[in-house]
């Protein structure tokens, strides 16, 4: 794996997004700190904007400037959006078969919101962290398709035709998965541990779940990658999702299909924002 992803092959972020992870590091900046980068990057301006005006926020009047968008939703949620941004914007697009890069943001954003919604539904204090996890937790597959087509196309391919976890065939074949990946390429980044971390551990369902308390933020990134994919005829996984929900967030249907409801609406607001189309198929459609 230190192999594929060597230097040359590792792309650059953006300078904005750089200089904000470095500022999230600092306890002695502010708002205004917060906002030069970002107002020095005009397409950056206009995406944090329309973030914080989005129905994700709920806000009842429009917000107009960063440092104000900023106070209102904190350095943390603003910085994150800005770091997937940064990562939509770099990595490549691979072209092959069954993948589709479109697919993949589309479903890394809609388990990423139901991370952040499972996360508050159990009052957990980095509920904003959990969406960045989620958000970049497949952020290796494009790469390794990239790097390594002769191995990784069969095994998307097979997941594709057979529904199987993408997971269990990469530990198969290479004896790491692409969680290993994307937090490897999360530390040559210096994203913050915490990042490292949930990235790494989102294959580790029943290990998670088994840790109690302690392991209840990594927990949700992990069931959100339970979640079908915009590509799937069926969900493959909605047993294991069902039974790891009603043991890490709430036994009752009513509470799942209040935060599916949420999750879904929340998706149609929020992908056109990245230019992402909406799903075809709501999360409430596949539970039917």
């Amino acid at each position: 794996m230190e192999e594929v992803f060597h230097t040359d092959v590792l792309p650059a972020l953006p300078h904005s997004a750089i200089s904000l992870l470095q500022l999230s590091q600092r306890e002695d900046v502010g708002p205004n700190d917060f906002a030069r980068p970002i107002e020095a990057d005009p397409g950056l301006m206009g995406q944090v904007l329309r973030f914080v005006n989005s129905s994700y926020f709920g806000f009842s009047r429009e917000i107009m400037s960063v440092p104000q968008a900023i106070t209102l939703v904190g350095s943390r949620a603003i910085t994150n959006f800005a770091l997937w941004n940064a990562v939509f914007s770099v990595i490549p697009n691979p072209t092959f078969g069954p993948f589709d890069l479109k697919s993949l943001w589309q479903d890394s954003l809609r388990r990423a919101i139901f991370a952040r919604k499972a996360g508050r539904t159990l009052k957990l204090a980095e509920a904003e962290d959990l969406f960045a996890g989620a958000l970049l937790q497949d952020m290796a597959v494009p790469l390794l398709l990239k790097e390594l087509p002769e191995q990784y196309e069969p095994l998307v391919e097979k997941r594709a035709a057979e529904g199987l976890r993408l997971s269990g065939l990469e530990q198969e074949m290479f004896g790491w998965d692409h969680a290993d990946a994307a937090a490897l390429l999360a530390k040559r980044w210096n994203l913050p541990e915490e990042f490292v971390t949930l990235i790494a551990q989102h294959t580790q369902m029943e290990d998670l779940l088994s840790k109690g308390e302690v392991s209840r933020g990594p927990a949700c990134v992990a069931l959100a990658s339970l979640l079908p994919s915009c590509q799937d005829a069926e969900w493959h996984e909605q047993l294991d999702f069902l039974s790891a929900f009603q043991r890490l967030v709430d036994p009752s249907d009513e509470v799942l299909q209040s935060i599916l409801v949420e999750v879904d609406e929340q998706t149609a607001e929020f992908a056109p924002l990245l230019k992402l189309p909406v799903p075809e198929r709501t999360l409430v459609d596949f539970m039917k």
